[in-house]
């Protein structure tokens, strides 16, 4: 066996997990999780992607490895305002099994999976976009209160992703750790997260979460990775098995939700490490790399929390300067899919700055109804031309 197929699949854990566990620590202190509900959270997810990789791997023989929602992750952190909590684990766990119920459907019923791939790629990038622009701004927000330590970190951030920019974020998070240092800004670590631990959570289901929450998160889930990650295997040469990986990772949301994890998805940017002949040249061989890749994964079950303590002793500008900066990039990317069709720019632009407003009514998170909106304007648009077609 080439050793590219154990170090590719090793770099794609490394990039998966330390390019967006920020992103997801945003998300967990936006719903006011305690310290061992943080701990459930990301042992959780560890878990899910350490037993699903290598069951869809070995099933099919292709190389097919699962993440968490990042967008998911941003989506839960908007949930935040004026930085405290507007809704609690508990009811942000009902949406998690929601959202999982709803892939396992889409699993079940491919009319529901058909009807998700005709939302309008414009109107589903652009009510991402909204939801990530928040993150991105954020850095300067914070640049402004703490030009010493953020600054740096940007310098460091733009400079690195000018030769690479997968590795641009883990030089962000490099920098930050030693910078922090080197001011005296890192607090004592929390002793309180450095054993695994799984922690039960009994649900709520508040209508408003479900529907603010729960939806958009299956939607941004579905649009933003599993249908990426379909595309990714596409562009590999294999033939995607939809249904079966929509089965599987949702599956494992319903069964780690209540441990606190939001959504596991296919992965999307780190497949593109395992499924390509830099893996292997024979692409009947690259599915061995979903079993490493499931394997580094149960060893960040184990240790993983204990990063996550490391990541919570840094002062919260690294963290906010790390999370949006990693979402540049997918910002950038949701901008273009957002704003390049002519016909549907105008409905997608409403979706954009409605999600971005943090518009809430009755209840129910802005997310919802920028997509909400982009649709009745696209629906508008098309009786207009019906009309005047006849």
């Amino acid at each position: 066996m080439r050793f590219s197929v154990f170090s590719n699949a090793l770099v794609a854990v490394l990039v998966g997990f330390g390019g967006s566990v920020a992103i997801v620590l945003a998300g967990i202190r936006a719903v006011g999780a305690s310290p061992a509900e943080t701990a459930s959270w990301i042992t959780a997810l560890c878990l899910a992607m350490a037993v699903t990789s290598p069951v869809l791997s070995i099933l099919h023989r292709m190389p097919i490895v699962t993440a968490w929602s990042t967008p998911g992750a941003a989506l839960i952190g908007a949930t935040m305002v004026a930085g405290a909590p507007t809704i609690g684990i508990e009811a942000a766990v009902g949406a998690f099994l929601l959202a999982a119920a709803l892939i396992v459907l889409s699993a079940a019923v491919k009319p529901l999976a058909d009807a998700i791939a005709k939302i309008p790629t414009a109107v589903a990038a652009a009510m991402l976009a909204g939801v990530l622009i928040g993150f991105s701004i954020g850095v300067f927000d914070v640049a402004a209160g703490d030009p010493l330590l953020v600054l740096p970190l940007v310098g460091v951030f733009l400079v690195v992703r000018l030769f690479s920019a997968t590795w641009a974020v883990l030089a962000v998070i490099a920098a930050g750790v030693a910078w922090a240092l080197v001011l005296g800004r890192v607090a004592p670590l929390d002793g309180d997260l450095a054993v695994a631990t799984l922690v039960l959570i009994r649900p709520e289901f508040d209508p408003a979460v479900l529907i603010g929450l729960g939806v958009p998160l299956f939607l941004v889930s579905m649009a933003s990775q599993n249908l990426p990650g379909f595309a990714v295997l596409s562009a590999a040469g294999y033939t995607p098995p939809a249904r079966s990986a929509l089965a599987v990772t949702g599956m494992a949301s319903l069964l780690t939700a209540p441990f606190g994890a939001h959504t596991t998805t296919l992965a999307a940017i780190t497949a593109s490490l395992c499924t390509g002949p830099d893996t292997h040249p024979d692409p009947a061989q690259r599915w061995k790399a979903g079993l490493f890749y499931g394997a580094g994964y149960l060893i960040l079950a184990g240790v993983g929390v204990t990063l996550v303590a490391a990541f919570a002793a840094l002062p919260s500008a690294v963290i906010v300067t790390v999370a949006g900066l990693a979402l540049v990039g997918p910002l950038m990317g949701s901008l273009n899919a957002a704003l390049g069709p002519e016909e549907t720019r105008f409905a997608a632009v409403l979706t954009l700055v409605a999600t971005a407003s943090g518009l809430s009514l009755f209840g129910i998170g802005s997310a919802f109804w920028g997509l909400a909106l982009g649709l009745l304007v696209l629906g508008l648009d098309a009786l207009v031309r019906k009309a005047k077609a006849s």
